[in-house]
């Protein structure tokens, strides 16, 4: 029975995805545990430390569909050791195989272990999915290069831009999102195999040689000493899941924002079916914008939480690894649908180039004043020039009035400029800067 949204039958769509939720289920979390035993155990088959026959048969048997889970569970309500795992394998053992498993390990090398698995697991779904969402904001790139839209500062128009060049800072920022999460690999994913206090006292002869070759099985980083209680790669595998969820927050705020009903540029993809009101049929509610709004806020929030279970007590504590047992699944849990939204929404975005191009003339002009005063500058001196602008937007502003009119009523503007110059001066075509250089240079950079 689900007790969490994320678990729900009804609301699970929302808040993950079943490829995620299997990567944090009660039986991949075994496994990982089973993984991590059978591979000590075979290194120490192949380094003599237990017999190989007795290793084999440990691996054999290492599955967790084997076990009674549940029973497993009725167990932690008196311990949070790997101890049930280890009584309820033992069963299912020949033998006195189950002698020789977890031989010289701690419970928290278990743990520690099976959670870097599973984390590993989810971040080549993460990082897939990152890639597919930056692949889609690039054909975006290049097929928008030249849409001239209005650029708004403190959500007021500014100057134009083009489409490709705002999507383009998003493709970028994705891409160092993929670069973070590709760099932390190799600190992340660091298996724990150290003993009781983290000095291998139990293994003095093979000890090394044994976790060496454990991490080469489970295909994780080797430590170069214990981190029982050196919890960073957590909260940095933490932060990178938040700064992904920032990213795609704030992308999935602009569209919202953009498709307000008085604006009108982009959509986020709608099919006949998709209802948006109960009592307003007309409406088109970017639901699934503010779903990923909502998950990726929630992704923000567990990184704080991580970063302060890092605060471990001597050797070993078990209430740093509570919390992220708790938080490190959920993130990953949350982010999968974000992303799986953000998918959608960035393959199928709807695009309204024409209500761009009527947005361009909302302020009738006066989004073209540093142009005006730009042109003025050389004649008139920079602050003159803003001076005399200024005042003319100001007026035009209040009046309601067209710039170009309030532009020919000022003696020192007719002056120093023709109607064609005043024409072309305002006509927003004429003033994108480099925009289309940058969303060049962005699809140049992760051209493959």
């Amino acid at each position: 029975m689900a007790s969490t949204v994320i678990d729900s039958n009804v609301f699970g769509a929302l808040f993950s995805t079943d490829e995620m939720r299997a990567v944090f289920s009660d039986t991949n979390l075994v496994q990982k545990w089973l993984d991590t035993e059978a591979a000590l155990v075979k290194a120490q088959g192949e380094l003599g430390i237990i017999p190989k026959e007795i290793a084999d048969d440990i691996n054999a048997y290492a599955d967790a569909t084997k076990l009674n889970i549940p029973e497993i569970g009725e167990f932690y309500k008196s311990s949070i050791t790997i101890v049930p795992l280890l009584k309820a394998f033992k069963e299912i053992l020949p033998d006195n195989a189950g002698e020789f498993v977890h031989w010289g390990a701690t419970s928290q090398d278990i743990v520690d272990t099976g959670l870097i698995l599973q984390m590993k697991e989810a971040y080549e779904i993460i990082l897939r999915d990152m890639k597919l969402c930056q692949r889609h904001v690039l054909r975006l790139v290049k097929e928008y290069r030249d849409t001239v839209m209005c650029g708004r500062t403190h959500v007021i128009h500014a100057l134009p831009i083009t489409l490709g060049y705002k999507v383009a800072v998003w493709a970028d920022e994705l891409g160092r999102d993929i670069e973070r999460l590709e760099e932390l690999k190799k600190r992340v994913f660091m298996g724990q195999m150290a003993g009781a206090v983290g000095t291998l006292a139990s293994q003095p002869e093979k000890g090394l040689e044994t976790q060496t070759r454990m991490m080469e099985i489970l295909d994780l980083e080797q430590p170069a000493i214990a981190w029982h209680v050196a919890r960073d790669g957590q909260a940095e595998f933490a932060g990178a899941l938040a700064i992904c969820a920032g990213t795609l927050g704030r992308i999935a705020h602009e569209i919202l924002s953009l498709q307000r009903t008085e604006i009108l540029e982009l959509e986020e993809p709608f099919f006949m079916g998709k209802v948006g009101s109960s009592t307003m049929p007309h409406k088109r509610n970017p639901q699934v914008l503010e779903n990923i709004i909502a998950v990726c806020r929630s992704v923000r929030t567990i990184a704080p939480g991580i970063a302060e279970a890092m605060i471990c007590e001597n050797e070993r504590d078990w209430g740093c690894l509570s919390t992220e047992w708790e938080s490190i699944p959920r993130a990953c849990l949350l982010l999968a649908a974000g992303l799986e939204k953000s998918k959608d929404v960035l393959e199928h975005l709807i695009v309204y180039p024409k209500h761009m191009e009527q947005n361009l003339y909302k302020l009738r002009g006066l989004m073209m004043s540093e142009c005006i005063m730009m042109h003025l500058a050389p004649r008139l001196g920079r602050m003159t020039a803003h001076s005399i602008v200024y005042r003319t937007c100001m007026k035009a502003y209040e009046e309601e009035a067209q710039m170009k009119d309030a532009l020919l009523a000022e003696p020192e503007v007719r002056e120093a400029f023709t109607e064609a110059e005043i024409d072309y001066m305002l006509d927003p075509h004429n003033y994108l800067g480099l925009a289309t250089t940058f969303a060049d240079r962005v699809l140049e950079k992760y051209a493959k």
